[in-house]
């Protein structure tokens, strides 16, 4: 029962996986704002969503390749790995296959704490929900007196697709923890037997 519990949970987890990684995770806005003796003007600066295959792209693209290839290892190719290895021992009718494929999920599964991270890294860079700078001078031309002020405002919110990799994370977890329960109660089983 545990071993299908657990396949019913990888399947979940892959399934909302694929959203998690293409729906933004967060979306981040700056927008700067010049008043100039009463008259003001507003600009916005940067207007982004980032999913998590949508940053890799372009970090590759700004050459920061260590990053992209680090956030894609650890968040797509992990990730598929380890549903590959539980779709391969729950279907697969031969015990040594099976129980190969359990010992992948299980190492697999440590390295599932990098996904987690990721997310907190994400969350820390864009941890901005509301900050706001300004700068006010004065200039004087002419006998003119003018005053500026100059401020930025940077918003950032989650996006669907933190929800979705969450979820996929909480339930693979989930998934490979009963896998490996049912891994361990067997061999408990057989060990009395």
């Amino acid at each position: 029962m545990y071993r299908y519990l657990g396949l019913f949970f990888s399947l979940v987890a892959l399934g909302i996986f694929v959203p998690g990684i293409i729906l933004p995770m967060f979306n981040l806005n700056m927008d700067m704002m010049i008043n100039v003796t009463g008259t003001q003007f507003d600009a916005a600066l940067v207007s982004q969503e980032l999913s998590i295959l949508g940053t890799v792209e372009k970090l590759w693209t700004d050459k920061r390749y260590l990053v992209a290839a680090l956030i894609f290892i650890f968040s797509v190719v992990i990730p598929l790995l380890k549903s590959a290895a539980v779709a391969l021992g729950a279907f697969s009718s031969n015990s040594r296959v099976r129980k190969t494929a359990i010992g992948i999920v299980n190492a697999i599964g440590k390295w599932s704490m990098a996904d987690v991270f990721v997310v907190a890294i994400f969350l820390a860079v864009l941890s901005t929900q509301h900050s706001e700078t300004a700068n006010s001078q004065t200039f004087s031309i002419f006998g003119f007196k003018l005053d500026v002020l100059i401020s930025t405002q940077t918003l950032s919110s989650v996006g669907a697709g933190f929800y979705y990799f969450l979820g996929y994370c909480i339930a693979s977890l989930l998934g490979s923890q009963l896998i490996s329960y049912h891994r361990n109660s067997k061999s408990a089983r057989e060990k009395i037997s």
